[in-house]
């Protein structure tokens, strides 16, 4: 076979390739979107579930998942970028950063629902004098282990990719290396970090199995504290989906979640496309 007929099937199939994600991709989004669009409206978004999800709206499990989600972040974003920083500015390479490494990339990979027992077993349980057992607390700290590895990995990848003529003419000024990273290489990294934290906040609220062991209720309560238990997008959507009921509601809640997580994502490019293009110009 000839090289350009060899080299017009490869186009032709990884065309072909990606067509086919994308008609997957909108097959499930216009399914959802023809499914959920129904029952969605301002009385679906604002008021209490009844009857166990058959009646009412979903505020407090949009609330809860809102909850959640920051609790995460709170947690994970100052360790996430700590660690990313002890990496490119401090670590050098040896066998002890390889397996730091090693461990973070292992701690990425763990399916959601071993992390869940986990929470469950150390949050839940052992902590349960100081995070109040099953709460928002217990939940928030588990997903905020979950989303570890990527605040690690996206805001390592925007700290090495901070000029190096930017970091020398701050030492040339005298500048140690604290007053450097703080004020040069981490405002030039932020758009890189924030962009990590956005993933995070839609990779930790379409999640299911931790907030289950850790944080879920299926009672239409809006908590108080960080103590209390709550509820959430995909626990509910679970619980009436499971249940055979108001399966109409549980396509409306999975219309909200899907949303939330496109949103996220496409804040998140949109940061990341809008500083590369400046960065360029």
């Amino acid at each position: 076979m000839e090289a350009k007929t060899t080299n017009k099937l490869m186009i032709a199939l990884f065309s072909l390739s990606t067509l086919l994600i994308i008609f997957i991709l909108f097959s499930i989004l216009a399914y959802i979107f023809i499914k959920g669009a129904r029952v969605i409206g301002w009385e679906f978004l604002t008021e209490m579930p009844r009857k166990f999800g058959e009646e009412g709206g979903i505020y407090p499990a949009i609330l809860g998942t809102l909850y959640l989600v920051a609790t995460a972040l709170v947690f994970a974003l100052p360790i996430g970028v700590g660690a990313a920083i002890y990496f490119v500015e401090f670590a050098k390479e040896s066998k002890l950063t390889r397996a730091i490494r090693i461990t973070v990339d292992t701690l990425n990979g763990i399916p959601s629902i071993v992390l869940g027992l986990f929470g469950m077993a150390f949050f839940v349980y052992y902590l349960r004098d100081f995070t109040g057992g099953v709460s928002i607390l217990s939940g928030g700290l588990t997903l905020g282990i979950m989303v570890l590895p990527t605040i690690i990995r996206t805001s390592e990848i925007s700290l090495s990719s901070v000029p190096k003529e930017y970091i020398e003419a701050s030492y040339a000024l005298g500048a140690t290396k604290l007053q450097t990273i703080r004020k040069i290489i981490l405002p030039v990294a932020l758009p890189g970090i924030i962009t990590g934290a956005i993933l995070s906040f839609g990779r930790a609220a379409g999640e299911t199995a931790p907030i289950i062991f850790t944080a879920a209720i299926s009672n239409a309560v809006l908590p108080k504290s960080p103590f209390q238990p709550t509820m959430a997008l995909t626990t509910h959507l679970y619980f009436l989906a499971s249940e055979g009921r108001a399966i109409d509601k549980a396509y409306g809640t999975a219309l909200v979640l899907v949303s939330i997580v496109l949103i996220s994502n496409f804040i998140a490019r949109s940061i990341n496309w809008y500083y590369s293009r400046n960065r360029r110009g």
